[in-house]
């Protein structure tokens, strides 16, 4: 008969009590130790902590490329174009609005004679082409510099307007620069889209002389619109060039005076509204800059 007490187990219940509550105390740490293996959601973290679904990207720098390639590959890259001259010619002036008597001065270009220089375009919200120009070739300078080149600017925002198109030219000239660029807006009608490279005709006229740069000037240009299209994603011109993203002009000072290889880049049209909307975002000047780095550097190295 019982006296209100729990009997207690005998000694062979109670071991074999212990044997079962320490196996399941093992398999329930070995399943936890599994789960947490797994990330605990069953995707393998990477590196940088990102889940690998290939949604995640690795960091990158403004411009939305990748980031250093480093060692031997790095170096080789920054020193693709030591002992190269490449002469920047921002287009237009930011001054040049307040000396509009200096820079209706003409100048003789050989087969003609034109302004000294112009105030530019600019976008509907006034975003100055001047500015753009500037701020795109100072963006390819420091690109260019990295590769090794020496660059030379025929204007910083420092002079108080021009210079003149004929002296822009002479820059280049004295500078015995082995490529030169000037980078320009275009500002033509709204729905006319696209970047356009300027080469130079064929002119000798009074100091105009372009056949020994004809031929390099169109491979300049060439290479230019390649990589500026496969950087910036921009369209060849719909407007000019046939789709070619390439045209050529004799009315130009700064390429009929020239004696190096030289090409004019109309980067977008500042008067439409989605090129517009590139040319005024900082990313993609520096996606411009980028393709005008990689433009020079391929018509450089062949």
């Amino acid at each position: 008969m019982s006296n209100g007490s729990t009997p207690s187990p005998p000694r062979r219940l109670r071991g074999t009590l212990l044997v079962v509550v320490a196996a399941v105390v093992v398999v329930g740490l070995g399943g936890w130790l599994v789960w947490r293996s797994a990330g605990a959601g069953g995707e393998q973290p990477t590196a940088g902590g990102i889940s690998g679904h290939g949604g995640g990207h690795s960091p990158a720098g403004e411009d939305g490329g990748h980031g250093s390639r480093g060692g031997e590959a790095d170096k080789k890259h920054h020193d693709s174009l030591q002992g190269k001259v490449v002469v920047i010619d921002p287009g237009h002036n930011p001054h040049n609005n307040d000396h509009g008597r200096e820079i209706a001065r003409q100048v003789d270009i050989g087969n003609d004679r034109k302004e000294c220089d112009t105030t530019g375009t600019a976008t509907n919200d006034g975003y100055a082409e001047a500015s753009f120009t500037l701020d795109v070739a100072r963006r390819a300078r420091t690109l260019l510099q990295k590769a090794g080149a020496k660059v030379v600017f025929t204007q910083d925002g420092d002079r108080p307007y021009g210079p003149c198109v004929d002296k822009r030219a002479a820059l280049g000239n004295t500078a015995h620069a082995d490529a030169a660029l000037s980078i320009h807006a275009d500002g033509s009608g709204a729905g006319n889209r696209g970047f356009h490279v300027i080469l130079p005709a064929r002119v000798t006229d009074g100091p105009a002389d372009t056949a020994a740069i004809v031929a390099p000037s169109r491979r300049l240009g060439e290479r230019l619109a390649d990589r500026f299209h496969a950087v910036t994603g921009s369209a060849r011109s719909n407007y000019i060039g046939h789709g070619t993203g390439l045209d050529v002009r004799s009315d130009l000072g700064g390429l009929n005076l020239s004696t190096v290889p030289k090409v004019f880049l109309e980067c977008g049209n500042m008067r439409d509204p989605k090129d517009a909307a590139q040319l005024t975002d900082a990313r993609w000047r520096q996606k411009a800059a980028r393709g005008i780095t990689e433009g020079i550097t391929d018509f450089l190295a062949h």
